[in-house]
């Protein structure tokens, strides 16, 4: 299992965070801590393989923090998570040896999507012998993970703001029409978004014949 730290200083975003992780097959949740100083405090009791790591604290930037977690030899990576757009910001990160940055507001697919690559650089590292097999590493930790085939992440993406504006749920039909694709098309979106676990399906039963499909995010997701 890969342990992850979560560094969050919004009770309600860290929560969401803890429950996104713990989601994510492979992943367990060590601790939840809401400021840097408490954030390197756990890390020296309590080593991790993964920080989750909040940019704007209360106690200090997390950039700091992240500059200490490497001042300090502790072994780990990190996962910037901000709101900040800022180019100087970003070029930072890198500098600082942050694998991954992931910008505020994201969705609990968008940080699968990070863990996972997350998990598959873990496994790869280890099978390093040339140039290709660095290149290859590191294209796995920092590219986005593919579709299938024949999918497009602008309309995966237009799916997903569909049925969250739909708690109730949607079919396959009514999210075919609100994203422009055929009712088929959107099914597929659907079921992908099914097989991640980040929709669940669900009948509704009602006139004569088989009971419709309807496809929804639950609250946490």
């Amino acid at each position: 299992m890969i342990s992850v730290l979560v560094v969050e200083d919004e009770e309600i975003t860290a929560e969401a965070n803890r429950i996104y992780v713990a989601r994510v097959p492979g992943f367990e949740v060590a601790g939840v801590v809401r400021s840097g100083g408490e954030a390197l405090r756990f890390l020296r009791r309590t080593p991790v393989d993964l920080i989750l790591l909040d940019l704007y604290l209360p106690d200090m930037p997390g950039l700091e923090v992240c500059r200490a977690v490497r001042a300090g030899g502790l072994l780990c990576d990190v996962i910037a998570v901000t709101s900040a757009r800022d180019l100087a910001m970003v070029r930072s990160a890198v500098s600082l040896g942050i694998s991954q940055y992931l910008l505020k507001p994201f969705t609990f697919s968008t940080l699968h999507e990070k863990l996972t690559r997350y998990a598959r650089f873990k496994e790869e590292a280890g099978e390093i012998v040339g140039q290709g097999d660095v290149d290859r590493v590191l294209g796995t930790l920092r590219g986005r993970s593919e579709l299938p085939k024949g999918m497009a992440r602008d309309t995966l993406d237009v799916v997903v703001a569909e049925l969250r504006g739909r708690p109730a749920g949607m079919s396959a039909q009514a999210v075919g029409t609100a994203a422009g694709v055929s009712r088929v098309t959107a099914r597929r979106y659907l079921e992908h978004l099914v097989e991640l676990g980040i929709a669940i399906r669900m009948p509704q039963y009602g006139g004569v014949g088989r009971p419709e499909l309807l496809y929804r995010i639950p609250p946490e997701s």
